[in-house]
């Protein structure tokens, strides 16, 4: 795949994700209208449930730090900055960009739904996302399941505690290669 077609599936992935914004956003031409509108396609929202409250949202996630379960010398600090959008019923899109372990600059397009009040405790949630992988590349692209050409469908579960109403800790679970420790912050 050259360049050119990898730009165009990345386009194909960003208008299927963004495609519903113009249709659920209500624009009154006020700097804030970002923080209403909803980039998600809308096949994602759950028929029939309310809207997530508008001061949550977006979250802003970071992690500075991924534990995996067999350390190589290949491996390289991994670091994430991740978007999602709430969607009506707890689901939710998004986007993430990060460097992989071996280095490479990776994207992860997803969608996926969130559990709140997880072990019978209202600050501890559950999250799980699906979505497609890319950037796992030339000598490392056998180091993630039916990749591509770069891509490669993807599965992050994460358990998460809630901080305080805008701010949490989490852990992702990345398979068979280890845990990434993040924070967020709904906006």
């Amino acid at each position: 795949m050259n360049t050119l077609q990898r730009g165009l599936v990345a386009s194909i992935l960003a208008s299927s994700l963004t495609g519903a914004w113009a249709q659920t956003s209500t624009s009154s031409g006020a700097a804030d209208d970002w923080k209403t509108s909803n980039p998600c396609p809308s096949w994602v929202a759950a028929e029939g449930a309310s809207e997530p409250a508008s001061s949550q949202r977006w979250e802003l996630t970071l992690s500075p730090y991924t534990l995996h379960w067999h350390s190589s010398p290949e491996h390289k600090p991994v670091v994430l900055g991740s978007l999602d959008s709430a969607a009506p019923g707890n689901r939710l899109c998004g986007l993430s960009l990060f460097s992989n372990s071996f280095g490479q600059p990776s994207t992860y397009v997803y969608v996926g739904q969130r559990w709140d009040g997880v072990i019978g405790n209202p600050q501890f949630f559950a999250k799980v996302t699906a979505g497609i992988f890319y950037g796992y590349v030339g000598q490392y692209k056998d180091k993630v399941p039916y990749n591509y050409k770069g891509f490669s469908p993807g599965i992050v579960p994460s358990l998460g505690y809630q901080l305080t109403p805008r701010d949490s800790a989490q852990v992702l679970v990345l398979g068979t290669a280890g845990l990434m420790f993040a924070y967020g912050r709904t906006f």
